[in-house]
């Protein structure tokens, strides 16, 4: 990453993991501050106008998931948890309440810096303005012409399959939880029709995966929902 201008604020009440995280993050030439209450944190995030917050759910004086309600009250920047619990009920409700992605104490360095580079740049490719045409794999799709083609060659989506892919390519590389797919796909009456969500994600990688049995950009996170990849290759 080696960018100065990146600022990122750490919000987590371990003095061990903050050290560590300013020390991993120092040296890929970020500027790092660091809180360690959610009161604090609010008022950072506030003056340093981070590109970026890390929130522990751990908080000596606000539960983490509230803290990030308060942040999306008022901030659009990404936010990634790093939090010692590894119930899928505490993960949802973590990123049900605006939280881009979860990484699970403990975590190496290698897949914490790649969360961060994935947030930063689809927080940058939303600022830009939405993209026109996005790619993975051997997959283009050209949303402006709601075309999409793999290798070269048209695949045919039905209207349901190209809203869920358009979907997944909004959040590209963000954990989305199968309720807000559901929402957002087949609208709010839906919510708990997940059997209608794994039906519908088999038939995309069936038909843009190379290995549907082993996806590559089309990803589950057990007992959470999907991540889209991406990128090529």
């Amino acid at each position: 990453m080696n960018d100065v201008s990146i600022t990122v604020v750490i919000i987590e009440d371990d003095r061990q993991i903050r050290r560590f995280l300013r020390v991993t993050l120092e040296g890929e030439g970020m500027i790092v501050h660091e809180a360690d209450t959610a009161r604090q944190g609010l008022i950072d995030v506030g003056n340093r106008k981070p590109d970026l917050v890390i929130v522990d759910l751990g908080l000596p004086d606000l539960d983490g998931v509230e803290l990030i309600r308060k942040l999306r009250g008022w901030a659009t920047l990404p936010i990634l948890v790093i939090s010692a619990r590894t119930q899928e009920a505490e993960k949802v409700a973590a990123l049900d309440a605006g939280a881009d992605d979860y990484l699970t104490k403990p975590f190496g360095i290698p897949e914490c810096l790649a969360r961060i580079r994935a947030l930063l740049r689809r927080h940058a490719g939303n600022a830009a303005g939405p993209a026109q045409r996005f790619g993975f794999g051997e997959v283009s799709v050209d949303l402006a012409a709601r075309q999409v083609t793999k290798g070269g060659q048209p695949v045919h989506l039905t209207p349901i399959e190209y809203r869920l892919l358009a979907t997944l390519i909004r959040h590209a590389d963000k954990v989305l939880t199968q309720r807000d797919l559901l929402r957002e796909v087949w609208g709010p009456s839906h919510t708990e029709s997940s059997q209608y969500l794994r039906v519908y994600m088999g038939h995309l990688r069936q038909k843009l995966e190379d290995n549907p049995a082993d996806p590559r950009h089309i990803l589950t996170e057990t007992g959470v929902g999907y991540r889209l990849l991406s990128g090529r290759g």
